[in-house]
């Protein structure tokens, strides 16, 4: 066997042994600062397709709307309206804003969440719903 071979055999088995190295480690890795992508609100967030599971009780329907004037780059231009539509910071918050009022009033929870978006010749609008409701303590449950 010639030294060539050789060394490409262990370059071959030095690399895969590297990458399971790497990978073993990357599995270890914990940032020092919890990173979360989701942001976290006083109260639980449930839209129209979910429910909690556990009982509540429902306190009042809430609503936040707001309209923003239209920037400079959406403006209509040639006929078309450009640079529009959903936008996820306007949408948090809202979210943030709806969840607080629901806080307020002693809610647990938001329930039946609806987000509307719409747009005009010279705003977007953005409009959030939901039910506040207070979970139900368990000796409530059985009375």
């Amino acid at each position: 066997m010639n030294n060539k071979y050789r060394i490409a055999k262990w370059g071959q088995y030095g690399f895969v042994g590297l990458v399971v190295l790497m990978t073993s480690l990357a599995g270890c890795f914990r940032p020092a600062i919890p990173i979360s992508m989701s942001p976290h609100y006083p109260v639980d967030v449930f839209y129209e397709n979910q429910q909690p599971d556990r009982p509540f009780t429902e306190l009042e329907w809430l609503e936040y709307k707001e309209e923003f004037p239209l920037a400079d780059q959406q403006q209509p231009q040639k006929g078309r309206m450009v640079k529009r539509g959903n936008n996820i910071e306007q949408k948090e918050l809202l979210l943030a804003r709806l969840t607080m009022q629901a806080k307020k009033i002693g809610a647990d929870a938001l329930i039946a969440v609806r987000y509307q978006y719409y747009t005009s010749a010279t705003v977007n609008g953005y409009s959030m719903r939901g039910m506040a409701v207070k979970y139900q303590k368990e000796r409530e449950v059985g009375q």
